[in-house]
């Protein structure tokens, strides 16, 4: 990379901007967008270790597009292995149905809804768990007008399309089938079982996206360890369980406490990529890598959710972390996820360009169907859901619970986060399928610009001019004449 004009201070996204060079790339699509961190990502994009971010439907979804779902450190372990060998037993390309139950109710099936961005829930009777016989789906105009505590058998109703697993189409002729039946949603049958669902949408993406595998194929995910405690037992155990990445997460990763977790955890010699963070500096980024990591994550306070840099004054804008700390780690073999500050697609192609191998996102995607809690909808009608920094007082409740109250209270009086914010759901994209599209979509195009084929010719050619306030805001679109 670099600048058009040498600049005289630290930058963040909104700072900079990318100037198009000569191009042989025809198209947007032949370029590659897979991390090269040895992760197994096919798209370059990471959901926060956050508890209002990832669970197991995002860590599932993300692994099926291409990405990496992080668990959060205070999940607990017994939790993680029952999260775990579930996201293994998601089939790569077929999406995971929502199910009730024939006995169940209307209002069982609108809660449901809220899950995930189908159009519908396949009923199943029999059996138990994931077992039992497919006996129908309820759409939701099926419910439109039926009072809510009615049966589940009282509204649902055959299907228009289904598809076999064992003699399943391509995907191209999947969509084709969809099409032409003029249905959006159709179950996946083995038998009288139900494997999976089909959409539209979802075979498009499917055809589109390489699901991010493990080496036996399955879905792979990531978790965090903290650095308090017994890291290296909590570690091991998390790789027994099949976990494919290990992040180990505080807000100050430049600490002696951090070197001493990682050369731990380093000593066990798991068969997984390390990941450590957070720090905005090459000094920083040599230690952590002299210590074990073979990624570092960067960024101190740019995040949604974090207060760290009004409270302490701590922290570094993005752009100029990720682009110092990506250079040091580039000398070392290794690799920088750039953490936080994400708003738009463009801030995701420029901390590529300034060297990070993948991008992590926390708020951007808490407002989605897929992050973990309820979808709840203000005065206005409008949907969102509750998210809360990893370092605000409600966090650190959660994480310290087994501690005497004592220890609790003088621990929540250290606040660095916001503890309740509402990120409203776009309508136009509510699933963080959707905004994958996008990000990817605005991705690819830049690297198309730059003239590169893939993230390591991105970082090379990408040419950076500084802007003021007034050049970005002649970029943003108007939604209405001036």
């Amino acid at each position: 990379m670099e600048f058009l004009t040498t600049p005289t201070t630290d930058l963040t996204y909104a700072d900079v901007f990318l100037v198009p060079s000569k191009s042989e790339v025809t198209s947007r699509m032949d370029v590659d967008i897979s991390a090269d961190d040895a992760t197994g990502a096919t798209i370059p994009l990471v959901s926060a270790n956050m508890t209002a971010v990832t669970g197991r439907r995002m860590v599932e979804t993300m692994a099926r597009r291409g990405g990496l779902g992080v668990l959060p450190q205070d999940v607990p372990l017994d939790v993680i292995e029952q999260v775990a060998g579930w996201v293994k037993r998601r089939h790569p390309v077929f999406e995971t149905p929502l199910r009730v139950r024939p006995t169940d109710t209307v209002l069982d099936v609108l809660h449901l809804l809220g899950k995930r961005n189908h159009p519908a829930v396949c009923v199943v009777e029999g059996g138990t768990g994931e077992d039992g016989v497919f006996a129908g789906i309820v759409r939701r105009e099926d419910c439109e007008g039926v009072d809510r505590f009615s049966s589940v058998a009282s509204v649902l109703r055959s299907p228009a399309l289904t598809f076999e697993a064992g003699a399943f189409p391509s995907l191209q002729e999947a969509f084709g089938q969809l099409d032409t039946a003029g249905v959006a949603y159709a179950p996946v049958l083995d038998g009288t079982a139900l494997v999976g669902v089909m959409t539209p949408s979802g075979a498009l993406r499917s055809g589109m996206f390489a699901p991010a595998v493990d080496r036996n194929g399955a879905l792979g995910l990531g978790a965090a360890v903290g650095i308090n405690g017994d890291v290296a037992g909590r570690a091991a155990a998390l790789v027994e369980y099949g976990v494919d990445v290990l992040v180990l997460d505080t807000a100050h990763g430049h600490q002696q406490k951090m070197l001493d977790a990682l050369a731990a955890v380093k000593s066990l010699d798991l068969p997984v990529p390390l990941v450590a963070g957070n720090v905005v500096s090459a000094g920083g980024v040599r230690e952590l890598v002299a210590a074990g990591a073979d990624i570092v994550k960067v960024g101190v306070g740019p995040g949604a959710m974090c207060t760290t840099r009004m409270m302490t004054a701590v922290g570094r804008p993005q752009f100029s972390a990720v682009l110092d700390c990506a250079a040091a780690a580039r000398d070392l073999g290794k690799h920088v996820w750039a953490d936080g500050g994400v708003r738009y697609p463009r801030d995701v192609a420029l901390a590529l360009a300034a060297g990070a191998s993948q991008v992590m996102i926390g708020s951007w995607f808490a407002g989605t169907v897929e992050s973990p809690g309820d979808l709840v909808a203000d005065a206005d009608g409008r949907q969102y859901k509750e998210s809360f920094g990893m370092a605000s007082a409600r966090a650190v409740q959660n994480r310290t619970k087994a501690e005497d109250a004592y220890s609790r209270a003088r621990k929540a009086m250290f606040e660095e986060g916001i503890s309740t914010s509402r990120m409203y759901l776009d309508p136009e994209r509510p699933s963080v399928e959707d905004l994958l599209d996008m990000i990817t979509a605005g991705v690819r195009s830049s690297m198309s610009y730059a003239g590169a084929n893939d993230l390591a010719q991105f970082r090379e050619r990408a040419v950076v001019g500084v802007q003021s306030a007034a050049g970005y805001e002649e970029g943003r679109p108007v939604r209405q004449s001036w």
